[in-house]
């Protein structure tokens, strides 16, 4: 039983970028030979087991056969006489298929250090046809080594347009693809990974509605929004900036995307760039909208978004100056002079609207 680190950590440990996690592959084992030394099984499709100290993942060395539509429809192998090269066959790209030994040599049977010093993303054989989720994957890192000038090689984007014309992408689970996206939009560039999946006609296939509003300002405020390390839920608002609100809405319904998400993306779609403010009751309507009194900093985020892509930067000031002044307005006061139920929120919609007159913030 021989044991090799795999994987991500091989390289990024060979560009000298930093890394979180090692996966460990097993050759020439039984899953009882690492439950007999404690380790714990999870996978239910291919034995995966976790260290018993470290809680790393070690996965038996396996082959897998493609047995039916999408990236589900593999039948795995992973018998004790298959070899760290045949498991290494089955990765996606040539920099994610090296092994080091515990003695630290680089096992890198298809070209992987080659393709790191080249900065190229290539795929390791046909094989990665069988599975849609990996036209993904290649764009995810193609926004994560863009700013070291890695590009996706002319063979493997072929390949990609090739899948992405044949009907498979549509097998991807919905919450599969939303995990690929929160993780791209959280790369460096992750502009490039819409670039890339436009490039090969992938986003097409699964978003119709999306290629059309990711213009070159739109991607330019992505690739902004991640020099500041703003959060997801703003990444992803801007990306869908330029939809419409019903257009958003079957976008986030699509992509099942996360509640707050939704929230932020549907309103960046309603009020990108912002609409005419002509009077207090406008004002104030909006800012309810954005449940400004028990929620600012959902008001806070979308006034974060609209930055990076309107020139609008003294009507949205004056948006959140117009938030803070409302919010000192406070419903005990009107309780104590004696305003209860339907007739409290009435005096307080006055009391705001009257504060918003006095700052003119509409003119």
């Amino acid at each position: 039983m021989k044991t090799y680190l795999v994987g991500g950590a091989v390289r990024d440990k060979l560009l000298n970028y930093p890394y979180h996690e090692r996966d460990w592959v097993v050759v020439g084992a039984h899953p009882k030979d690492l439950i007999e030394q404690n380790y714990q099984q999870v996978g239910k499709d291919f034995p995966v087991f976790l260290h018993p100290t470290t809680k790393e993942e070690y996965a038996l060395a396996r082959t897998e056969r493609k047995s039916g539509a999408g990236y589900h429809g593999f039948i795995c192998d992973f018998s004790p006489d298959i070899t760290l090269e045949e498991d290494l066959s089955r990765r996606d790209l040539t920099i994610n298929a090296m092994a080091e030994s515990d003695k630290g040599d680089i096992i890198d049977p298809y070209g992987g250090t080659k393709d790191l010093h080249n900065r190229v993303l290539r795929h390791v054989s046909p094989a990665f046809s069988e599975d849609p989720l990996r036209i993904l994957r290649v764009a995810r890192f193609a926004a994560r080594y863009a700013h070291l000038g890695f590009v996706v090689a002319d063979e493997t984007q072929e390949l990609m347009r090739e899948m992405s014309d044949n009907g498979e992408l549509s097998t991807i689970a919905a919450e599969r693809i939303w995990v690929e996206l929160t993780k791209a939009l959280n790369e460096k560039s992750p502009a490039t990974f819409f670039t890339t999946l436009l490039d090969c006609g992938a986003l097409r296939a699964l978003f119709p509605l999306w290629p059309a509003a990711l213009n070159t300002q739109v991607l330019t405020s992505l690739n902004h929004a991640a020099d500041l390390n703003l959060d997801i839920d703003i990444r992803f608002a801007i990306t869908c900036s330029e939809l419409n609100t019903k257009q958003c809405q079957t976008l986030c319904k699509q992509l099942r995307a996360s509640n707050s998400a939704t929230w932020l993306a549907e309103r960046c779609a309603a009020n990108i760039p912002l609409p005419s403010l002509n009077t207090a009751e406008d004002w104030l309507t909006l800012l309810e909208n954005f449940d400004y009194v028990r929620r600012p900093q959902l008001l806070t985020a979308f006034i974060t978004a609209a930055t990076q892509l309107t020139p609008e930067e003294e009507r949205l000031n004056k948006l959140q100056n117009a938030a803070t002044a409302l919010q000192e307005i406070q419903a005990a006061n009107l309780i104590s002079q004696g305003f209860k139920g339907p007739a409290l929120g009435q005096a307080l919609r006055a009391e705001r609207l009257k504060k918003l007159t006095e700052l003119a913030c509409y003119k």
